[in-house]
């Protein structure tokens, strides 16, 4: 990132942390919370591996095409179980932007800077230029993104945060009776529902943040 390296060393631990509570999220959930959350965990550690700043490690020139080709496969998967949830959309624009940023970054990738893309691409501290009607089309995306998820975040986490259920019902997310939380053997704060919102959120702010430096 332009700035101090501090900069991509925090965007790196917030999207490595993401990545490590979503692959938790993947041991007992329903097939289809799986299944997100194993798409989560993919994009966090892949924005937490972008992150790391250039001058600790500059990545090698088919890297980037490592990238898109596991991120291109990524969104193809998105669109297939895209007929099963709709939420899968998002993770399929994720998957699509995280190609196009591997291809901007990339040596002789896109825009006129596109030559220092695998100097400064890593880390996010990129002169490499992309498309900018479809960069501002995924910059908007995403900010629009950040405010719901965060609208959305407040009401869960006071909900979740109550003490006790509401009308006699259990609190959304959490134990029924001392009881596991539905799914199985994840613990109750790994499903609890503001929790994984977060880490969307966070995310979100994250992939807005790289796409900012393009």
């Amino acid at each position: 990132m332009h700035g101090p390296a501090v900069s991509g060393w925090l965007l790196m631990a917030l999207c490595g942390v993401t990545g490590a509570y979503c692959l938790l999220r993947t041991r007992g959930e329903t097939r289809g919370e799986r299944r997100a959350a194993r798409a989560e965990a993919l994009m966090g550690f892949g924005m937490a591996a972008m992150a790391v700043p250039a001058a600790v490690v500059t990545p090698p020139q088919w890297g980037w095409a490592v990238y898109a080709v596991l991120f291109g496969v990524a969104s193809l998967r998105a669109l297939w179980f895209s007929r099963h949830s709709a939420h899968h959309l998002h993770h399929l624009v994720g998957s699509a932007a995280m190609v196009y940023m591997a291809v901007a970054m990339a040596p002789g990738g896109g825009g006129a800077h596109g030559g220092h893309g695998g100097h400064a691409g890593h880390g996010v501290a990129a002169t490499a230029g992309g498309v900018p009607l479809l960069t501002g089309l995924l910059l908007a995306y995403y900010a629009a993104y950040v405010l719901r998820s965060g609208a959305r975040l407040i009401p869960v986490a006071a909900m979740a945060g109550g003490s006790g259920p509401v009308g006699g019902g259990p609190v959304a997310g959490g134990p029924v009776g001392g009881g596991p939380v539905a799914g199985g053997p994840v613990s109750g704060w790994t499903a609890r529902p503001e929790l994984a919102l977060a880490c969307r959120l966070t995310m979100g702010i994250a992939m807005f943040a790289m796409l900012l430096t393009l």
